[in-house]
């Protein structure tokens, strides 16, 4: 039994000594590759959902963004998780070696390998978080991780021609995606807090899962969008729950909605459904404004900007512009390119970190969640 035992305490020492010894190498490979520039080149990896993507940037300045988008989901109405991370395993290492391409980059430039850890579906994220896991082993490049929904809101921050307007410190930004609906107070790239959040269904889930209702194809917000420009958006008044604080809440409306549509004959929905779509844009619009309205004025926030895949809506764009304007505010909104799921955002927030000396290691794990 003693004999036992102490082969099972070599073996497991061993094993540490080993791990320990990888630490230190790949630690002397990245110091030996250190360099010292103002203007870091940074390769994100995005593979959070059902996009794969990666981008370089050098310091602010994108150089790339290449992404692979996935459309074996849209005859399920819905990302189905295990088709999403094998399609990752087979565009991530083209999809990055398009990125350094088109950058005119070799890896042994590099600073710096920003990955999505989370939030996302975990297969997904694993596969994204692996193959950073792996340049970073096989080059000596520095590992950053990133929070997902951090990115969207620092996508403001990406220069593409040199004469962006960017938020100043601190601003309002109103984080509305497929997964997330939140309003965001940040007060530096790195002191972000989430002050309302939803408490169900989010603005996208509302979209999709309304147009999936009027049978409108996956995904839904962009039909809904632009059957919406030709509907009146006071044809019909769907409910828009009020919850307590910052908070909200999309359930009640999108019951709403499929009531009414329920009630309805199949030549009526589709006599009106540009109304039905501009009344259904309406009241997630306003639902989202009331609470962003009461935020800035109890905070006293007068830069507001807004990210996100719903941030690309016409009538949220329009509507956030409009407000602006009746309240002063300085409204950012950003480039329709950067609103969707993409490497651009995850390079951009991983350069913030960076250059505080944030830096992961390789036993990062991929997490669905993340508490900010």
């Amino acid at each position: 039994m003693v004999k036992v035992a102490t082969r099972g305490k070599t073996a497991a020492a061993t094993r540490s000594q080993k791990s320990t010894a990888t630490e230190i190498f790949i630690t002397l490979r990245i110091v030996m590759n250190a360099k010292s520039t103002k203007n870091p080149l940074i390769l994100g990896i995005e593979s959070s959902c059902d996009d794969t993507s990666a981008a370089v940037l050098r310091g602010r300045r994108l150089l790339s963004n290449v992404i692979a988008s996935q459309q074996v989901h849209v005859k399920y109405g819905g990302v189905i998780p295990e088709l999403a991370s094998r399609a990752h395993q087979q565009n991530i290492v083209p999809v990055v070696d398009a990125a350094l391409r088109e950058a005119g980059i070799g890896m042994g430039e590099l600073d710096a390998i920003a990955f999505t850890r989370g939030p996302g579906l975990l297969g997904s994220l694993l596969v994204g978080v692996s193959f950073a896991k792996g340049l970073s082993l096989a080059h000596g490049v520095p590992l950053v991780e990133v929070n997902h929904l951090e990115g969207h809101i620092l996508s403001h921050f990406i220069e593409t021609s040199g004469d962006e307007d960017h938020p100043d410190f601190p601003f309002l930004c109103l984080l509305v995606s497929g997964g997330h609906s939140q309003i965001v107070l940040v007060r530096s790239p790195l002191d972000m807090e989430i002050i309302g959040t939803t408490i169900d269904d989010a603005a996208g889930e509302a979209f999709d899962k309304c147009a999936k209702i009027l049978g409108l194809p996956y995904p839904g917000g962009p039909h809904i969008d632009r059957l919406a420009q030709g509907g009146n958006s006071h044809a019909f008044d769907f409910a828009q729950p009020r919850v307590g604080g910052f908070d909200y809440s999309f359930s009640g409306l999108k019951t709403s909605f499929l009531y009414t549509v329920r009630d309805m004959s199949p030549g009526f929905v589709a006599d009106h459904l540009a109304d039905l779509c501009a009344s259904l844009q309406r009241a997630i619009v306003e639902t989202l404004l009331y609470k962003l309205i009461r935020a800035a004025k109890e905070l006293g926030v007068s830069e507001i900007a807004a990210a996100g895949g719903v941030s690309a809506n016409s009538g949220l764009r329009d509507a956030l512009v409009a407000e602006g304007a009746r309240r002063g505010w300085r409204v950012y909104l950003p480039p329709l390119r950067f609103t969707t799921d993409n490497a651009a955002m995850i390079a951009a927030a991983g350069l913030f970190a960076f250059e505080a000396g944030r830096r992961s290691t390789l036993d990062a794990v991929p997490v669905t969640r993340l508490a900010k």
